[in-house]
């Protein structure tokens, strides 16, 4: 029974700490990235699919990502995401064949900017964490069958899970914030 809320409440930390990396992964730095296209949307047949589903993301340059499409016919619709994504700011230009993503020089405003965007991100996280954190405790202490003491335990290694979760989340988060703040 414990065992069982313990390995949940793990599982499910794992899982938002994942989801905070890629969060991060998706705010821009000085170089192109194509974790930054991740999370765009094309309009494909009237149905919105995720712009990796529908065409291969390469980057020859630092600034530079070449877009190329598995299907020629969403070539448009995939230009007009990527120009309709917000904090981009991308000059994307279209030859027919692929689409190529340019990406300005942050500025140093730009950059504090995308500084706050990823410490909301990181703060969004940790309150998942503890979100996941509070409901294991309530489940413990739901258990009527079992003692005090084994509870006890279970809410220490929970408080230890949750801690280790809170200091991986604040790593990413200065590694991704040094990353930002490099000219």
């Amino acid at each position: 029974m414990i065992s069982d809320v313990l390995a949940e409440a793990k599982d499910k930390m794992d899982k938002a700490l994942e989801v905070a990396k890629d969060d991060f992964g998706t705010v821009r730095t000085g170089r192109a990235n194509p974790l930054l296209f991740q999370k765009i949307l094309v309009d494909y047949y009237g149905s919105p699919t995720p712009l990796a589903q529908l065409a291969s993301l390469n980057n020859p340059e630092a600034r530079t990502l070449i877009v190329t499409p598995f299907d020629k016919s969403a070539l448009k619709e995939i230009e007009k995401a990527i120009v309709a994504a917000p904090n981009l700011g991308a000059n994307v230009g279209n030859d027919g064949e692929i689409v190529r993503v340019t990406l300005p020089e942050l500025t140093e405003e730009r950059r504090k900017e995308f500084v706050k965007l990823v410490r909301d991100k990181g703060e969004q996280a940790k309150v998942a964490l503890r979100n996941i954190r509070r409901k294991a405790k309530d489940d413990l202490d739901a258990l009527k069958e079992v003692g005090e003491d084994e509870i006890s335990r279970a809410e220490k290694d929970l408080e230890a899970a949750t801690k280790a979760h809170v200091d991986a989340i604040d790593d990413a988060l200065k590694r991704k914030e040094s990353e930002l703040l490099e000219v």
